[in-house]
């Protein structure tokens, strides 16, 4: 009942990324661009291995579609917003919209996180353990992991709300940042929330270190392996695995930062924030497709299949 006559807050006040009106108009023309390409870019990814029955077919771009479909949650959960909040002064959000905020932010991010290092267990069988290859992974195997990816995001995304969700929230409502993000959120609650915050957010943390460690011992043992049997391996391994490693950098780098130091005040958390919700999303379609010859082969294959329907 004491809860309940605490919890006063009924939206949250988000800062945004800047306050300059004047960088808030560029922003947002530049920010509309940027998340018209995500989609379109993913959606194309998600299109071409859905239409082409050999990617379909293949655990590394089922896997690959799999991610891009992510990649359009993961992008969708907090820019749209961010984009409209460039044209208001008063940055408004809803307690209900801020903990929907959350939610899909650790459920996607989660989820990812743990794809990826199935497409990086993908990697390391093909490469390692080429003669087992179709029966290790096959297609159950490739949904069963899909689906434990999905499963292990929405565990830990409502284990985190539940707990932040019953906060009381009295007074404090600015988040010093375009989204409401758990580190935030939980410092405006009317009570000592250090402990309770360095258990939720260790969950994140350790989430994401382990997956991180997980993709390095694989992507090792593959440089290892590859180095070991082709002449001149090495620079064959970095070519096999760059485009993996730039996205686990990428991605990984500042969830790291933000989630295993989470109470630092550092105002460079709004651009590792950016840089995981949006700028990976986007670089993930282009670092995949740009070095990949089936991936173009299947986009020369459909253009062509609409140039000779039309």
């Amino acid at each position: 009942m004491a809860l309940q006559n605490y919890s006063l807050v009924s939206e949250f006040v988000l800062h945004g990324l800047c306050t300059s009106r004047h960088l808030q108009n560029i922003f947002f023309v530049f920010f509309s661009g940027i998340y018209a390409a995500i989609m379109l870019g993913n959606l194309f990814i998600v299109v071409t291995v859905i239409s082409d029955p050999h990617l379909h077919s293949s655990p590394m771009y089922f896997l690959l579609g799999n991610l891009s479909f992510l990649d359009m949650w993961l992008a969708s959960f907090a820019t749209p917003k961010m984009i409209r909040d460039f044209l208001s002064d008063r940055k408004l959000i809803s307690f209900g919209g801020c903990m929907a905020q959350i939610f899909f932010l650790h459920l996607t991010g989660g989820a990812e996180m743990v794809l990826l290092v199935s497409m990086a267990y993908d990697r390391y069988v093909a490469i390692c353990k080429p003669l087992h290859y179709v029966t290790i992974m096959g297609r159950q195997t490739c949904i069963r992991l899909v689906l434990l990816s999905w499963v292990i995001g929405f565990v830990h995304s409502i284990s985190q709300v539940a707990f932040t969700v019953n906060l009381p929230y009295c007074g404090p409502n600015k988040v010093d940042s375009f989204f409401c993000d758990l580190p935030l959120v939980i410092r405006l609650a009317c009570m000592d929330t250090y402990v309770l915050g360095v258990l939720m957010i260790s969950d994140s943390g350790l989430l994401s270190t382990s997956c991180f460690l997980l993709l390095m011992v694989s992507y090792t043992a593959i440089l290892l392996t590859v180095r070991q049997r082709a002449a001149g391996g090495i620079s064959r391994a970095l070519s096999t695995c760059s485009a993996h490693i730039m996205v686990v950098t990428l991605f990984f780098g500042p969830c790291i930062f933000i989630y295993v130091w989470p109470f630092s005040r550092f105002s460079v958390d709004k651009l590792l924030s950016v840089f995981y919700t949006i700028f990976t999303p986007l670089l993930n379609p282009l670092i995949y497709t740009l070095r990949n010859e089936e991936i173009k082969a299947a986009i020369k294959k459909l253009r062509n299949q609409q140039v000779t329907f039309h």
